[in-house]
């Protein structure tokens, strides 16, 4: 038993941590919405399966696979754009029997651990980044044809996180970053009008309370009227008599911050926050320089993650429905989240 448990036992602080939130994210889903279960349960049982498998893995033979991965990422994306069940006019999901999957989450962890290896090898040069960003649009693109503009972002992100570790001249994401914001124009007219309505509603949510605005709206409300101790768990106006929309996933923070107040969602930031401290130290004694890259770009991730997603539930960022790592519901993006951070832990040299 000792010997199966091991994995976890490698940083226990860290293990502990994750399992934690999940089992937190049982109770507040449990309290939301019941019909998730007990469907949800072999989502969770399949992610703590991948978080224990990868753990045991060194992330050099992980690598090894690294070009494999990127094929079979852009096959699973092309292949979500043929047979994908259309929902909300979207392309996301492949139907399994009674589940779902979502290949662009499940795609994340495994295009990171590609440019990962591709970014650590050999000399780093400008032809070799361009080559890299090259390679980093075919799957970008895939994913915002379906369309999902925050898993596209995410992305993006975790490349730059990669590009930050890497032995690379740092004044060239100075000029990419200006670059992007001279592009930021025409990048308007890309949006869907929906996302678009979006960014105008959150400069002036009250310019449509109950139109684009109605979400950014509810949700801070939601957060504020918990108060310091909550209303307690199934007992939430605005999550239990719906006014708050997609309170199980968008807005699972300020669920949580109605029902439980301040002290479960600091509760649910403080335990983020070990996860992050955890992964910082990581990277810190990787087993090689591409397991540094690699935990670096799952690291800005992850935080980015949080960040974004507290800040649209506190009114303070545009609704991109990014989830909240480990606590909202949905079953791939537990998968892939799980399955990123056993890599990490396995990339860790203790």
């Amino acid at each position: 038993m000792r010997s199966i448990l091991s994995p976890f036992f490698k940083d226990a602080t860290f293990s502990f941590s994750v399992i934690f939130l999940i089992i937190f994210s049982v109770a507040i889903l449990t309290s939301l919405d019941k019909s998730l279960f007990p469907l949800y349960f072999v989502y969770i049982i399949l992610a703590i399966g991948a978080f224990w498998f990868f753990s045991q893995i060194n992330f050099d033979i992980i690598s090894l696979f690294s070009k494999h991965f990127y094929i079979a990422s852009i096959l699973l994306l092309v292949l979500t754009l043929i047979i994908g069940r259309v929902t909300r006019g979207t392309f996301r999901w492949i139907p399994i029997g009674p589940f779902s999957l979502q290949p662009a989450e499940i795609v994340r962890p495994l295009l990171l651990i590609f440019f990962a290896d591709y970014m650590s090898k050999g000399e780093i040069n400008v032809k070799k980044v361009f080559k890299s960003i090259v390679l980093l649009v075919l799957p970008v693109v895939l994913i915002l044809i379906q369309p999902s503009l925050g898993v596209s972002a995410l992305t993006v992100i975790g490349f730059i996180g990669v590009l930050i570790a890497s032995k690379f001249n740092k004044k060239y994401l100075l000029v990419g970053f200006v670059g992007v914001i001279i592009i930021l124009p025409l990048l308007w007219d890309l949006l869907a009008s929906y996302q678009r309505q979006r960014i105008l509603s959150f400069l002036e949510p009250g310019s449509d309370p109950l139109g684009a605005g109605y979400n950014s709206l509810q949700s801070t409300i939601a957060v504020g009227s918990g108060r310091i101790f909550g209303t307690g768990l199934g007992k939430g106006i605005q999550t239990q008599l719906a006014f708050l929309p997609e309170k199980q996933t968008d807005f699972i923070f300020a669920a949580t911050a109605e029902e439980l107040g301040l002290v479960g969602a600091g509760l649910v930031l403080l335990v983020s926050f070990i996860i992050l401290f955890r992964l910082t130290h990581f990277m810190e004694n990787a087993v090689s320089p591409a397991a540094r890259t690699y935990i670096s770009g799952f690291f800005l991730i992850y935080l980015v993650q949080i960040f974004v997603h507290v800040g649209m539930n506190m009114g303070m960022l545009p609704i991109t429905g990014i989830p909240f790592p480990l606590l909202s519901a949905g079953g791939s993006s537990l998968l892939a989240t799980m399955t990123g951070l056993g890599i990490a832990l396995g990339a860790y040299r203790k």
